[in-house]
């Protein structure tokens, strides 16, 4: 029995000094079941590490396809002395995926102490919402949301900034059906949490917009109502409503000529030369008010801002040069209008150019 004892020990030794001692061991601690479209999932691994003689713990990712890796730089935590986790998150867009492999490697400045790997066993797809036309595309755990506001975007329709907070989600694919003007003002996350600031137009009559999005926890669609109610805030620098609509300003441009052509009647009638002078100042003031807005373009990647501030939502982005009518300026912002598809809005003045 001692010789045999003896003879393990000696083997035991030598495979260490010829092989080296494993010091890594991995493990996956949250794997989901099923996945959807475009659903964003995660998967948690942790690792035990049984040497203290190590810098840091590095992830690399092979053989996957058709998947996306949302942070593949996500750093380990410790969560006791010799154990480390992980999350990684995951967007899966065709059935037709391979999850990598997870190859972790233990180091010790630039030198790799141990490697390990880890496969995770083949997750179960599934496409949703197809015949939902109310469906905006996202999966989620919540989704939450915190602020809403409606303002007239020209005469015909309304404007509505949605600000939506959602959990283990996917909102940068957020987009509502049968809609034609819409987009994402900002997108920012936290972990498993984003914030989502929307913007989308409506028709002006329309009360309300209801969209549904897929709960991964109850695995049920979920309904939400957005009311359009219009904000009675059409001061100058809030509206987003087309001067050359308003009344008022068609009435200053008619009342020009009126004028103009009653000085024109007097000085023909009496030969008087002040009223000549009324007669030329009144042409000038009729010329002035009817004269064609500027026309030029807005560049492309150009920021369209709701009002002309910096902190102002951005509700649009020129996918390419467009043509505009500058309709007012304000400090370094200009009001246009879009001659191509009426959006109204504020840009920078550097955005701007004349044709």
């Amino acid at each position: 029995m001692k010789k045999i004892f003896l003879i393990l020990t000696f083997f035991s030794i030598f495979a260490i000094n010829l092989f080296g001692a494993k010091n890594l061991y991995l493990s996956s601690t949250k794997v989901p079941t099923n996945i959807h479209k475009n659903q964003k999932f995660e998967i948690k691994i942790e690792a035990l590490v049984t040497t203290n003689n190590f810098t840091d713990l590095k992830t690399s990712f092979s053989n996957s396809s058709n998947i996306e890796i949302l942070n593949p730089d996500s750093k380990w935590k410790a969560i006791s002395n010799d154990t480390y986790t992980n999350s990684y998150y995951f967007k899966v867009k065709s059935s037709k995926f391979s999850l990598p492999t997870f190859d972790i490697s233990l180091v010790n400045a630039n030198n790799i102490i141990d490697t390990s790997t880890l496969e995770i066993p083949n997750i179960k797809f599934a496409n949703i919402g197809k015949s939902d036309e109310r469906y905006a595309n996202i999966i989620a755990e919540n989704v939450i949301v915190k602020a809403y506001k409606t303002r007239q975007y020209n005469n015909n329709d309304a404007l509505t900034i949605i600000d939506i907070d959602a959990i283990n989600s996917n909102l940068s694919d957020f987009s509502l059906k049968e809609i034609e003007e819409q987009g994402i003002s900002s997108l920012k996350e936290w972990e498993n949490i984003e914030n989502l600031v929307y913007y989308f137009v409506t028709p002006i009559y329309q009360k309300n917009l209801v969209f549904t999005y897929f709960n991964s926890n109850s695995n049920s669609f979920k309904e939400i109502k957005i009311p359009l109610i219009l904000q009675n805030e059409l001061v100058s620098t809030q509206t987003d409503l087309n001067p050359n609509d308003s009344t008022f300003e068609k009435y200053k441009k008619i009342a020009a000529i009126v004028v103009f052509v009653l000085f024109l009647i007097l000085f023909i009638w009496k030969r008087w030369k002040v009223l000549l002078v009324l007669t030329l100042i009144s042409l000038i003031v009729a010329i002035i008010y009817n004269l064609p807005h500027q026309e030029g373009i807005i560049k492309q990647d150009s920021l369209v801002y709701i009002l002309p501030t910096k902190n102002s939502t951005v509700f649009f982005k020129a996918e390419k040069d467009m043509k505009v009518e500058i309709l007012e300026k304000k400090e370094h912002f200009i009001k246009v209008l879009c001659t191509e598809n009426g959006f109204i809005g504020w840009i920078k003045e550097e955005s701007f150019e004349k044709n």
